[in-house]
């Protein structure tokens, strides 16, 4: 069984004629194209410690087996705006689980992108420790409730967005929690 006990958090974004090809630069451009990725869905582990990019690039080595919540968009439409973006929610207490979330959108910014990625996060962890709140208020509302309950500690997002190349070659874009023993 595998356990993370460290996870970190990175984005890219990679132009080329060629689909794949794109996906791979925005891959280098995240510092995690050496890896074999498998996604997984959207659970931040109990206890598993937060590091940077850096450090985290670190530990990896060429060709091994890594976990990671991804978002991933692309386009080959000039000017397209596409947006990828991982929100988390964690709770105050160390022992609980918390939710990673991804969000893909065309024509949003990064900031609306990730702000929506991070309400995602922070609904599905309010739903499991039984956090009322109506899901019709705005984001900014519903943050005040979760964060007044003392039961969600924090929330954030890591948002890349970019714009379709105007001579039409693909664009990707790509947001990742990845996850390392």
């Amino acid at each position: 069984m595998f356990k993370p006990t460290k996870i970190f958090f990175t984005k890219g974004v990679g132009r080329h004629k060629d689909y794949l090809q794109s996906f791979e630069m925005a891959l280098r451009m995240a510092g995690i194209e050496k890896c074999n990725l498998v996604s997984v869905s959207s659970i931040f582990p109990a206890g598993c410690k937060r590091i940077s990019k850096e450090e985290g690039i670190k530990l990896m080595e060429p060709g091994q087996i890594t976990f990671c919540v991804m978002a991933r968009n692309s386009t080959n439409e000039a000017n397209r705006l596409i947006a990828s973006s991982i929100g988390v929610a964690l709770p105050s207490d160390g022992n609980q689980y918390g939710y990673i979330s991804e969000h893909h959108p065309f024509g949003e910014s990064e900031k609306i992108s990730g702000e929506y990625a991070e309400d995602i996060a922070a609904q599905m962890l309010a739903t499991t420790l039984g956090i009322e709140f109506d899901p019709e208020q705005a984001w900014d509302e519903r943050e005040q409730v979760y964060k007044a309950s003392g039961q969600i500690y924090k929330t954030f997002n890591i948002t890349q967005s970019a714009e379709g190349d105007k001579a039409g070659i693909w664009t990707t874009v790509i947001a990742g929690a990845v996850m390392l023993p």
